[in-house]
């Protein structure tokens, strides 16, 4: 696939980096670049991702950074098996849990959201960092709602991390989440509580919840596109009245000859009247 003359690989990660240098250089270079070419692309075009990431798994499928990278880029092309698999080779090389919420939410993909609640109550997850232990109560509650366990969802998400006033980067998700729990519950007011601190929290814009809240506040947004319609509909609405005024010109005249023809009437009916005798 082709890479940019501009995307020289020197844009990684130094641990990933580190990593490569097990591999020739010139291998090195050319696995480096598609791991960049799939961190560019994930977010918008996953499936160009994808490919990246199989050229670089052809090339170097013994390296830890390269199963990773694969399945993230698998996972956001919801191939969770496949995902699943290059996370499981990814912690065999490594040994680390990092990646234990997301081969969770890779069983809960596949339909199995019993085994997502089982990896959720796991040794490995009281080795995970705080934001992986928020990543795992998120995964956790979206398991309990596939099973229909709604009130479970919500008490999953109540932590200290959802109560605590500071703001991290999972807080805005977190509470996104409970308030969507919340609102599926029926509880809307105080969905709308938590939408509102979620937008508070949410200063990169990583959830729709501005526009949740707006929503349940009755808000409409008008499209600039539908404004420049509304426009386009106006002017013609306008031609059409010089049009109508045009027509009722005309309606007046006929309405004039048509008086004309009325006083006349007479006479042709007279001259009628006459052919018919003859």
């Amino acid at each position: 696939m082709p890479i940019p003359d501009d995307v020289t690989g020197d844009e990684i990660d130094q641990d990933v980096r580190q990593e490569l240098q097990s591999l020739p250089k010139g291998l090195a270079e050319d696995v480096a670049r598609n791991l960049v070419m799939v961190a560019k692309l994930i977010d918008e075009e996953p499936e160009e991702a994808y490919g990246y990431s199989r050229v670089a798994l052809r090339l170097a499928s013994r390296v830890a950074a390269v199963r990773e990278a694969a399945g993230f880029a698998a996972y956001a092309t919801q191939r969770y098996s496949e995902a699943l698999a290059e996370f499981r080779a990814a912690r065999r090389m490594t040994g680390g849990v990092e990646l234990w919420p997301v081969m969770a939410d890779c069983e809960r993909g596949l339909g199995r959201p019993e085994r997502t609640l089982a990896m959720a109550g796991e040794p490995e997850v009281l080795k995970l960092d705080k934001a992986g232990q928020v990543e795992m109560r998120l995964v956790a509650a979206g398991a309990r709602r596939d099973m229909g366990q709604l009130d479970a969802a919500i008490v999953t998400l109540q932590s200290p991390e959802l109560a605590s006033t500071s703001i991290q980067p999972w807080t805005a998700r977190l509470r996104y989440a409970y308030a969507d729990a919340l609102l599926a519950a029926g509880r809307e007011d105080e969905a709308r509580e938590w939408f509102a601190k979620a937008v508070e929290a949410d200063k990169d814009g990583t959830t729709d919840a501005s526009d949740r809240l707006a929503e349940m506040d009755g808000v409409e947004f008008v499209d600039a596109m539908d404004l420049d319609d509304d426009t386009d509909v106006d002017t013609d609405d306008g031609v059409d009245a010089d049009d109508s005024a045009d027509a009722d010109a005309a309606d007046e005249g006929a309405e004039a000859s048509t008086d004309t023809d009325t006083d006349t009437g007479a006479g042709a009916d007279a001259e009628t009247g006459k052919d018919r005798d003859a």
